[in-house]
């Protein structure tokens, strides 16, 4: 009987520690993160690209990634904290609305050559964005 009651006990702390599960914070928390590296790597794509080398498609599939990442980042944002919300919430919009900006500048260029480098100009600045807005949105 004596060696059931530690063999029980283990038992037990096993089941309590397996029953935990992560929280409806700590699942917010994760997607926003997963969502902020995809656009980190889909924005390190875009800067890599050189007027010789972008193509439309190539630039319309990350930002698409991206899109679906802000709206990831976006549904996930209710279930954060309130300090956390606000901060990712206010990353977000930032961001979202430098791609709008940024995508404006672009559609001005006249000729198929200053739409290239106007274009790799432009996700240039879309690094530089979105190392700005996401700067305090700490995930490590």
């Amino acid at each position: 009987m004596r060696t059931a009651c530690p063999a029980v006990a283990v038992l037990l702390v096993a089941l309590v520690l397996g029953a935990c599960g992560e929280s409806a914070e700590d699942k917010a928390q994760t997607t926003v993160c997963d969502a902020r590296t995809d656009i980190g790597d889909q924005v390190d794509k875009l800067k890599s690209l050189t007027p010789a080398t972008v193509t439309t498609d190539e630039v319309r599939q990350s930002l698409d990634a991206i899109k679906s990442d802000l709206q990831q980042i976006s549904g996930a944002q209710k279930g954060l904290g309130s300090d956390r919300r606000d901060e990712v919430e206010s990353a977000n919009k930032a961001f979202a609305s430098s791609i709008d900006g940024i995508a404006g500048e672009v559609l001005k260029s006249l000729s198929a050559s200053d739409a290239k480098a106007a274009l790799v100009t432009a996700l240039q600045q879309l690094g530089t964005a979105y190392e700005k807005a996401f700067e305090p949105v700490d995930c490590d």
